[in-house]
């Protein structure tokens, strides 16, 4: 497991046992000391002033631009767009692409509403691709119900529900075999899995900043040049065309045609920050600690009465344990363990509200693990879950 020593990074830590790094992780000294700075010390426009504070801060977004671009093994640094969230870039592909209404989009049945509601706007036909009976992806039916009129597979790659990561590799294969375009959503793989977009050969991959120990606000749109090129702004304006008359237009070059506006180039620099945290500290490293973490957590909670974890077991399940207990509603484990014994969880359907009322369930309490972790409190959140079934039941 990774040394508890890497907590005294983290100035939250201590204030409780922080279980909900799924929906936000906590952020280390550096990320913050990081945006500090760019307010401090340069705090103006990046890609329009030429003065030494717009000069500095153009020179630091495209640094982490490059940093990220070669920590998920991009192709190029232009192929990588700052958004504000997974969320954005989603919503630029689906918007943006110019699918036709006949065409069909591909998903999974544990979409989060990211990356199911976009496609209901579209009103492009999408079907549904249901997991196996442990929640995995099933290759075998993927193969089959492929066709040439799929035009764009989207996909998440580790679910926020169960914390099942798909094989993309294998699923962006079989559908370049039918010339069908890859969305991945890699919200929850990206701060937990080691990434390489080249490997996986998608065509597109969008995650977020604010899960991966980086600031709120930031993200990244992955995607190959000559599909972002193709591409349809989802917003225009500032800073996302070359010149303009009063009747006419010319965009910039990518990435900047899809980042219209000023940026958060605070958030950005911040995210550069997180970047180089997790570089330090190893990808393999942390999805190991995590792994084992959720082992011990997972056994635990096992052992009591009634207790259901959704997905398969631990060691196919990352740093996700989703679970519940018959007839006790999941808002009540949770505000418990916080109010009783200052364990902070997250409950109810985890925006993938289509998943639950699928399965008649009403919801789930979910400890989402992360590098700054310990074997300790996996122990006291299993005895605070031993307790709250006695006095709930």
């Amino acid at each position: 497991m990774l040394p508890e020593k890497i907590r005294d990074d983290f100035p939250s830590i201590g204030k409780g046992i922080y279980l909900d790094s799924a929906c936000m992780s906590l952020r280390p000294k550096s990320v913050i000391d990081a945006m500090l700075e760019y307010y401090r010390n340069y705090p103006a426009c990046a890609g329009r002033s030429g003065h030494k504070f717009g000069r500095r801060v153009t020179e630091e977004m495209e640094n982490v631009r490059k940093k990220i671009a070669k920590f998920f093994n991009a192709r190029k640094p232009e192929e990588i767009v700052f958004t504000k969230n997974t969320t954005e870039g989603i919503n630029m592909v689906a918007s943006g692409l110019g699918l036709k209404k006949s065409d069909i989009v591909l998903t999974t049945d544990k979409e989060h509403n990211s990356n199911l509601i976009p496609w209901h706007m579209t009103g492009t036909e999408y079907r549904i691709l249901i997991s196996k009976p442990d929640n995995t992806f099933d290759l075998n039916k993927f193969q089959e119900i492929m066709s040439k009129k799929v035009k764009l597979v989207s996909i998440v790659q580790t679910s926020n529900l169960d914390g099942v990561t798909n094989p993309i590799k294998e699923i962006t294969k079989i559908s370049h075999d039918y010339n069908s375009l890859v969305l991945v959503d890699g919200a929850q793989s990206a701060p937990h899995k080691q990434i390489d977009l080249k490997k996986s050969d998608a065509d597109f991959f969008a995650c977020s900043g604010h899960k991966m120990l980086g600031p709120t606000g930031t993200g990244i749109l992955y995607g190959k040049k000559d599909h972002l090129e193709k591409l349809k702004p989802l917003i225009t304006g500032g800073e996302t065309v070359i010149d303009s008359t009063y009747e006419t237009h010319k965009f910039e070059a990518l990435p900047q045609r899809l980042e219209p506006g000023l940026q958060n180039y605070a958030g950005i620099i911040g995210f550069g920050a997180a970047i180089d945290y997790l570089n330090k500290t190893g990808m393999k490293k942390i999805e190991k600690h995590e792994t084992e973490l959720n082992k011990i957590l997972s056994a635990g909670l096992l052992n009591i009465s009634k207790m259901k974890i959704i997905g398969p077991s631990a060691e196919h399940r990352g740093s996700i344990c989703s679970f519940y207990l018959d007839s006790i509603d999941s808002h009540s484990i949770a505000m418990m363990l916080d109010n009783s014994f200052n364990i902070m969880i997250r409950s109810g359907r985890h925006c993938v509200h289509s998943w639950f009322n699928s399965h008649k369930l009403e919801g789930s309490a979910r400890a989402s693990l992360y590098l700054y972790n310990t074997k300790d409190e996996m122990e006291k959140t299993i005895e605070a879950m031993e307790k709250i079934s006695t006095i709930l039941k």
